[in-house]
């Protein structure tokens, strides 16, 4: 059960790109990433507390972790991948996104006092080598500003402290819940970046890319898989993060399929190298283990 949450979080987390890489086609990374937050958390919100109505609303000590979600997750996390698009390689993007499950694994030992085997290393190491693999062709052959790199680093800094974060603070709030106020709060401090990154740069085509872009990213993205996001980090907020070594691999094949890009041999053997990595460091479980731990 847990295992196919986990690829299935991967494949849908994996698309992201492929939608935003349409949206930008139509407008600037910042403004489309603030059109998703705002439009999405209004929605939330409306079947949250408008449509349901038994949700209930955060109490006074749960608006500070959920500010600092909101901010960490959305604000920085997202806000920053989005602008540091225009400014790194896709395959460097890709290599990055491999960092995060290693700076979660660390800062849960360190902050969470969670016990990693030498299992979870090696596993982590194998997958994280198998990508390096999968990323080496594009960042050999392409160009990143200095300011992008530092931006992304930003990036994922901030999500694996988010992650951490969140399995620490304990919030007792349903993950929906949680979700339509981090994108409330995160969308809503983006708004002022958008304007003073982009006020000469920006431009808005309403067509086909944005608006598809936008219902992906909004419904898909923002709604279905963060909750579910949220349901893995309750979980095990290590293991969660390593579903993101799969995320490059569905992203190899989604780009095959809708960006005609071509799959590589390398892509192949950085696939069996996540595979295996992700299978020793436990993530990959037999369903009769995940039955009995559900139970």
């Amino acid at each position: 059960m847990k295992t196919a949450l986990g690829l299935f979080f991967a494949l849908l987390w994996s698309s992201a790109a492929i939608a935003t890489k349409y949206g930008l086609l139509s407008t600037t990374p910042l403004a489309l990433a603030t059109s998703r937050f705002l439009i999405a958390g209004t929605l939330l919100f409306c079947y949250v507390y408008l449509f349901r109505r038994h949700y209930r609303w955060p109490r006074a000590g749960e608006w500070r972790p959920l500010f600092v979600l909101g901010l960490l997750n959305t604000t920085l996390y997202l806000g920053a991948t989005f602008w540091a698009l225009n400014k790194v390689s896709a395959g460097l993007f890709n290599l990055f996104v491999t960092a995060n499950p290693f700076l979660v694994a660390c800062l849960s030992y360190v902050w969470l006092k969670r016990a990693l085997s030498i299992k979870e290393w090696c596993g982590m190491g194998i997958a994280g080598v198998g990508l390096f693999i999968a990323a080496w062709p594009s960042i050999a052959e392409s160009e990143a500003s200095i300011s992008g790199l530092i931006v992304l680093s930003l990036g994922m800094i901030s999500m694996a402290v988010g992650s951490v974060y969140f399995k620490k603070v304990q919030l007792d709030l349903l993950g929906v819940v949680i979700n339509t106020w981090q994108i409330i709060i995160g969308g809503t401090v983006l708004i002022p970046f958008t304007y003073f990154l982009e006020q000469d740069t920006f431009f808005l085509k309403m067509d086909a890319n944005l608006f598809g872009s936008l219902f992906w990213l909004i419904f898909i993205i923002s709604i279905g898989t963060m909750v579910l996001w949220f349901y893995l980090l309750k979980q095990d907020a290590v293991k969660a993060n390593n579903w993101l070594f799969m995320t490059p691999i569905f992203g190899y094949i989604f780009a095959a399929i809708f960006l005609d890009e071509q799959i590589a041999s390398t892509d192949i053997a950085a696939t069996a190298l996540v595979i295996f990595g992700l299978f020793l460091s436990g993530n990959i479980v037999s369903s009769k283990q995940s039955l009995r731990k559900l139970q």
